[in-house]
Protein backbone atom coordinates (compact mmCIF):
# COMPACT_ATOMS: atom_id res chain seq x y z
CA UNK A 1 0.00 0.00 0.00
CA UNK A 2 1.28 3.35 -1.07
CA UNK A 3 1.81 5.77 2.18
CA UNK A 4 1.89 9.64 1.60
CA UNK A 5 3.71 11.59 3.92
CA UNK A 6 2.85 15.58 3.60
CA UNK A 7 5.49 17.99 5.62
CA UNK A 8 6.38 21.48 5.30
CA UNK A 9 3.77 23.10 6.74
CA UNK A 10 3.63 25.73 9.46
CA UNK A 11 2.37 29.52 10.96
CA UNK A 12 3.20 31.99 8.88
CA UNK A 13 1.90 35.88 8.03
CA UNK A 14 -0.12 37.25 5.51
CA UNK A 15 1.99 37.48 2.24
CA UNK A 16 4.76 35.10 3.25
CA UNK A 17 5.73 31.60 1.70
CA UNK A 18 5.87 28.09 2.70
CA UNK A 19 7.00 25.06 0.49
CA UNK A 20 4.90 21.66 0.17
CA UNK A 21 6.53 18.38 0.19
CA UNK A 22 5.10 14.60 -0.15
CA UNK A 23 6.61 11.61 -0.57
CA UNK A 24 5.33 8.89 -1.42
CA UNK A 25 6.64 5.27 -0.72
CA UNK A 26 6.25 3.59 -3.83
CA UNK A 27 7.21 4.06 -7.83
CA UNK A 28 3.59 4.41 -9.05
CA UNK A 29 3.94 7.50 -7.95
CA UNK A 30 6.29 8.47 -11.23
CA UNK A 31 3.40 7.01 -13.51
CA UNK A 32 0.42 8.97 -11.77
CA UNK A 33 -1.02 12.11 -12.17
CA UNK A 34 -1.27 14.09 -8.56
CA UNK A 35 -2.54 16.65 -6.65
CA UNK A 36 -2.52 18.98 -3.59
CA UNK A 37 -5.80 19.22 -2.18
CA UNK A 38 -6.76 20.78 1.09
CA UNK A 39 -9.85 21.05 3.99
CA UNK A 40 -10.77 23.46 6.58
CA UNK A 41 -12.81 22.19 9.50
CA UNK A 42 -16.82 21.73 8.57
CA UNK A 43 -16.08 21.82 4.88
CA UNK A 44 -15.32 19.60 2.23
CA UNK A 45 -11.73 18.63 0.86
CA UNK A 46 -10.97 20.84 -2.08
CA UNK A 47 -8.63 20.61 -5.41
CA UNK A 48 -5.92 23.23 -5.28
CA UNK A 49 -3.81 22.41 -8.25
CA UNK A 50 -2.69 18.70 -10.14
CA UNK A 51 0.14 17.93 -11.87
CA UNK A 52 0.51 15.19 -14.56
CA UNK A 53 2.98 12.49 -13.80
CA UNK A 54 5.63 14.00 -16.33
CA UNK A 55 4.98 17.12 -14.94
CA UNK A 56 4.21 18.92 -18.51
CA UNK A 57 0.56 19.88 -17.47
CA UNK A 58 -0.64 22.10 -14.46
CA UNK A 59 -4.09 23.54 -13.06
CA UNK A 60 -4.87 25.65 -10.40
CA UNK A 61 -8.38 26.43 -8.24
CA UNK A 62 -9.19 30.08 -9.43
CA UNK A 63 -8.27 31.08 -5.55
CA UNK A 64 -4.78 30.21 -5.75
CA UNK A 65 -3.96 30.86 -9.80
CA UNK A 66 -0.57 33.15 -9.56
CA UNK A 67 0.44 32.17 -6.16
CA UNK A 68 1.21 28.59 -5.87
CA UNK A 69 3.05 26.12 -8.09
CA UNK A 70 2.93 22.18 -7.73
CA UNK A 71 5.69 20.55 -9.11
CA UNK A 72 7.51 17.03 -9.21
CA UNK A 73 10.64 15.03 -8.67
CA UNK A 74 10.03 11.71 -10.07
CA UNK A 75 13.50 10.57 -9.24
CA UNK A 76 12.69 11.33 -5.41
CA UNK A 77 8.86 10.44 -5.24
CA UNK A 78 8.04 13.82 -4.45
CA UNK A 79 5.42 16.13 -4.90
CA UNK A 80 6.10 19.92 -4.11
CA UNK A 81 4.13 23.13 -3.74
CA UNK A 82 4.76 26.73 -3.64
CA UNK A 83 3.12 28.84 -1.79
CA UNK A 84 3.38 32.63 -2.19
CA UNK A 85 1.38 35.78 -1.26
CA UNK A 86 -0.14 33.26 1.46
CA UNK A 87 -3.87 34.66 2.76
CA UNK A 88 -5.71 33.44 5.65
CA UNK A 89 -8.32 31.89 3.49
CA UNK A 90 -5.39 29.34 2.66
CA UNK A 91 -5.08 28.22 6.00
CA UNK A 92 -6.06 24.71 6.10
CA UNK A 93 -4.73 21.09 6.47
CA UNK A 94 -2.84 20.36 3.17
CA UNK A 95 -2.95 16.79 1.66
CA UNK A 96 -1.56 15.13 -1.51
CA UNK A 97 -3.08 12.34 -3.68
CA UNK A 98 -4.51 11.21 -6.88
CA UNK A 99 -5.59 14.01 -9.36
CA UNK A 100 -9.40 13.85 -8.44
CA UNK A 101 -9.83 12.62 -12.18
CA UNK A 102 -9.15 8.96 -11.75
CA UNK A 103 -11.89 8.41 -9.19
CA UNK A 104 -10.12 6.72 -7.05
CA UNK A 105 -7.59 7.88 -3.81
CA UNK A 106 -4.82 6.31 -1.67
CA UNK A 107 -5.25 6.31 1.43
CA UNK A 108 -4.74 9.79 2.81
CA UNK A 109 -2.17 10.64 4.96
CA UNK A 110 -1.90 12.92 8.15
CA UNK A 111 -1.98 16.17 5.84
CA UNK A 112 0.58 18.98 7.11
CA UNK A 113 -1.33 22.06 8.66
CA UNK A 114 -0.75 25.83 7.27
CA UNK A 115 -1.90 28.53 9.29
CA UNK A 116 -1.57 32.08 7.57
CA UNK A 117 -2.47 34.82 10.35
CA UNK A 118 -3.43 38.19 9.51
Amino acid sequence: QVRLVESGGGLVQAGGSLRLSCVASESIFSISDMAWYRQVPGKQRELVASITHNGDRTTYADSVKGRFTISRDNAKSTLYLQMNSLKPDDTAVYYCNYDRRYGVFLSWGQGTQVTVSS
